[in-house]
């Protein structure tokens, strides 16, 4: 992605930002697996937004005073003994034509406190704002089993050696900036999805009864790899029967019966955005008349849901429109008397953000604007018909409506029946 992407993302940043304040983001450190492991590193998503930068260690310094916005990065310093084990760092110049960072910006990690302390807190004449700043702006997204956000203990020596300083939340700034995709990242989204197709059509053309859930699962992520995608952006769902009625079904370990369906829930990786497909299919390629008939009424809801899709709605109205349509679709099936009974086989939004996160950030309070994706996935779980379908389009919301990004890849019951006859 071009360096300009990431300049006009600080910049419009620091304009959110109270004058005489600063930043500070980590791109975070890979997690500990066992012994002397450690899981795969995963950039910090609003780091790696604002910066390009795909290392460990990283701090991204933004300060703001009435006239200019001032950035500095800080990075490992290179040594041999990390060249040899861990492979080559990230020069300053490289940091830099990444970034668009200005060069003589770029510091290395030890010098981090004094700069700090010297620049930018302490009473002294080397200030590089007008005076000392009343605050510190510090990403403080948390889940529900984090007990305090991590930029709160790996910026814990910022906090407690400056009490003085107000510690206001980064990551509604940010979060709300991610909602609104750019045309690059549009245009990663849609390689990401051609990714993920190719990988779908490999599985369809793969499958035959008898063969165990895993298979389909490498030869998603073998096919992908092949294409250019760096990977699977999330762990790849291959549910048959029963199977998929579990929502986040991942054994992938289970022989597919001869008459069962088979849904998937999976996605490929471009560069760091990902694709979000689901599809639901027969494993021995035809639909029976009960699957056919639960499958086409699945179908009908993703596709009247999508064309509900327009700025100035909110995604609660999807929600409501989706469930109301699928409980309409069972009573018509006789699987329900009435619409309240729907809870029982479908139990999921029909839509989330799609972006740098699979599930990504962004307020639900505010109406769909141009430039937002979401997933649409109605779906229907009848345990004990051991039938589980879920579709999932991913979809950019327009000036004057929507384009669906995913609807190259085949969901039709009579195409997918015809391309596995093949």
């Amino acid at each position: 992605m071009n360096k300009n992407e990431f300049i006009k993302r600080r910049k419009k940043l620091c304009k959110r930002l109270e004058d005489q304040s600063f930043a500070l983001f980590a791109s975070g450190e890979a997690k500990h697996k066992s012994l002397d492991q450690n899981f795969k590193y995963f950039p910090e998503r609003n780091f790696y937004y604002l910066t390009g930068l795909k290392r460990e260690k990283f701090v991204l310094l933004l300060a703001k005073n009435k006239l200019a916005n001032l950035e500095y990065v800080f990075i490992e310093e290179p040594s041999d003994f990390a060249t040899k084990w861990l492979g080559k760092r990230m020069t300053k110049e490289e940091v830099s034509e990444i970034s668009g960072i200005d060069i003589k910006h770029i510091h290395y990690l030890k010098d981090f406190d004094e700069f700090l302390g010297n620049n930018l807190l302490l009473d002294s004449r080397k200030l590089i704002l007008d005076r000392v700043p009343e605050y510190i702006y510090l990403d403080l997204y948390r889940t529900k089993y984090m007990k305090k956000p991590i930029s709160l203990e790996y910026f814990g020596k910022v906090i407690k050696n400056y009490p003085e300083l107000k510690i206001k939340d980064a990551n509604i700034i940010v979060s709300d900036m991610r909602r609104i995709k750019s045309k690059l990242e549009i245009e990663e989204i849609k390689q990401a999805i051609e990714y993920t197709k190719k990988g779908i059509y490999a599985i369809l053309d793969y499958a035959k009864p008898k063969i165990n859930e895993r298979e389909l699962e490498a030869t998603f992520e073998y096919n992908i790899k092949l294409t250019g995608s760096s990977g699977m952006a999330f762990d790849t769902i291959v549910a048959s029967g029963k199977n998929a009625t579990v929502l986040h079904y991942i054994e992938n370990n289970q022989t597919i019966n001869d008459n069962e369906l088979v849904l998937l829930d999976l996605g490929a990786y471009s560069n760091e955005y990902p694709g979000d497909i689901s599809r639901t299919f027969p494993v021995n390629g035809k639909f029976s008349k009960k699957q056919a008939e639960l499958y086409q009424m699945v179908l009908d809801v993703n596709k009247a849901t999508i064309k509900k899709i327009k700025p100035g709605i909110y995604i609660k109205e999807l929600n409501d429109f989706a469930k109301d349509q699928l409980a309409e679709g069972m009573i018509k099936l006789n699987m329900i008397k009435e619409k309240s009974e729907i809870s029982k086989y479908y139990y999921h939004g029909v839509s989330h953000y799609l972006g740098l996160d699979v599930h990504d950030v962004g307020t639900y309070s505010k109406q769909l604007e141009p430039g937002v994706i979401l997933t649409i996935e109605p779906g229907i779980y009848i345990e004990e018909e051991k039938i589980g379908i879920r579709i999932e389009d991913n979809i950019l919301v327009t000036e004057n409506g929507y384009e669906n990004l995913s609807e190259d890849i085949i969901k039709e019951i009579n195409d997918i029946e015809e391309f596995m006859s093949k």
